[in-house]
């Protein structure tokens, strides 16, 4: 039996709201320390896509285009090619051929290979990574607060905050940042592939990076 390689755990400074260091924080090498499988974020990533979809999109067919009752002319003696309705496809305002009807995108993968593909896009972004305590110092829900916030942890380009916004002790955070274009907040058990992926930069509380760790472990 071959054994699991060992995943040394990774290192991070752990900051205030005010930018400020307040110690070290140890993280999973399993979690934050792996070798990306570009292939499995890849299939993850399109699997969020393709459930996203609607798939509402519908043309009528020659059944179903109303009118077209009539036959409108008469089959021979016209030296015109012979035709039973208006509404075939080969006339304008007939029916679609092939046309797209109502139907479901949604694909799955194994839960295994969607925790791969997490733990591949959190190991990916551990340079763009920042760990902040807690949001609670922020008193009042005021964006110009959270901008400073932002600016005091260095945090920039596009933004994605992983934190509880609906606990008691953020109360402010999710009112604080929602007018902000290049903010995005998320919980941290709808963690997915295409947010870490498109963010410049990921903003993690403690108590989130605690969520996500007994998650994926």
């Amino acid at each position: 039996m071959v054994k699991a390689k060992k995943i040394n755990n990774k290192k991070i400074d752990m900051l205030s709201i005010k930018g400020t260091s307040v110690g070290e924080l140890e993280l999973s090498g399993n979690i934050f320390g792996i070798e990306p499988n570009i292939h499995v974020m890849h299939l993850a990533l399109k699997r969020q896509l393709n459930n996203a979809r609607q798939g509402s999109a519908n043309a009528k067919t020659r059944a179903e285009v109303s009118g077209g009752g009539r036959k409108p002319w008469k089959q021979k003696g016209t030296g015109r090619a012979r035709a039973g309705s208006l509404r075939s496809p080969l006339f304008a305002g007939g029916g679609v051929i092939f046309g797209p009807k109502p139907r479901s995108y949604e694909t799955s993968i194994p839960k295994k290979a969607r925790q791969l593909a997490l733990r591949s896009a959190l190991s990916a972004r551990f340079e763009n990574l920042i760990v902040v305590d807690d949001f609670s110092a922020l008193k009042e829900a005021k964006t110009k607060e959270m901008v400073k916030i932002l600016s005091d942890i260095k945090a920039q380009g596009k933004i994605l905050i992983i934190a509880d916004f609906k606990s008691d002790k953020n109360v402010n955070l999710e009112l604080s940042a929602r007018n902000l274009p290049n903010v995005k907040l998320l919980l941290p058990t709808n963690l997915s592939v295409k947010d870490l992926i498109e963010a410049d930069c990921v903003v993690i509380e403690q108590d989130a990076i605690k969520v996500i760790t007994e998650r994926l472990s």
